[in-house]
Formats: C-alpha cells, structure tokens, sequence
C-alpha cells in the first residue's frame, strides 16, 4: 500500500486530544499493536494548520514514540508523519479515507520549559 510523507515545516501543530491507546477491535477491546516491534499503539488527535486551513487529524503512533506532556494545546513536532490511503467495506458499504501514522510525537512546549528547569 503507497505511504505519502507529509511535510510538517510550514505547519503548526498543536494537541487537540491526548493520546489514547488504538482500539483495533471495539467488540473485544483488544488494543492495536506494532507489527514490527509489538508497542502498543495509540491515538493523538492533532489540530493541523497550514496554507490557512486548520484540521483535527487523528495520528496513530507506537507509544514509546510519545514524550513529553500531551495536554490539550501542546505545541507538538510530527516525526516521520506518513499518510496512507485505506478502503475497506463493511455491510455491504464502502468505505474509505486517509490514515495518518508518525514514528513519533514530542511535546514542543517540554523542550521549551528545559532551561528553566535547569535554573531553579
């Protein structure tokens, strides 16, 4: 399946929900997996702004690959943000649409606050 990088230099990035673990299947509550490294995955809805235009964007990513505090707000970088077109059909309905994964999503606001942690 094709994967599109997405570039994220010209955007802001903020937390628009905290990260949550990825529900594969909603019957069984089982939580997602990486396939390649078995993290859990979760779920970071961010707000995405660029060319202004603003969207919530859902971002799946392998839970070692959150640092810093994610509350709503937080300035974020997306590393290695990828776009992946899907489809699928369920009862007879087709569906489709974009899903977005990042290796990673590191609070921007936390490495902003270090030097001051150090002078106290």
């Amino acid at each position: 399946m094709r994967q599109i990088p997405v570039d994220t230099s010209a955007a802001t990035v903020m937390v628009a929900k905290t990260p949550q673990p990825k529900v594969k299947d909603r019957r069984t509550g089982e939580i997602a997996t990486d396939a390649e490294t078995g993290a859990k995955m979760m779920t970071v809805d961010v707000m995405f702004a660029a060319n202004d235009e603003v969207e919530i964007l859902s971002i799946t990513v392998p839970e070692p690959g959150i640092s810093g505090e994610l509350a709503m707000g937080t300035p974020v970088a997306l590393t290695g943000l990828i776009a992946r077109p899907w489809e699928n059909e369920f009862n007879g309905q087709k569906r489709h649409g974009i899903a977005f994964r990042a290796v990673a999503v590191t609070s921007l606001a936390a490495a902003a606050s270090k030097p001051k942690a150090a002078g106290l």
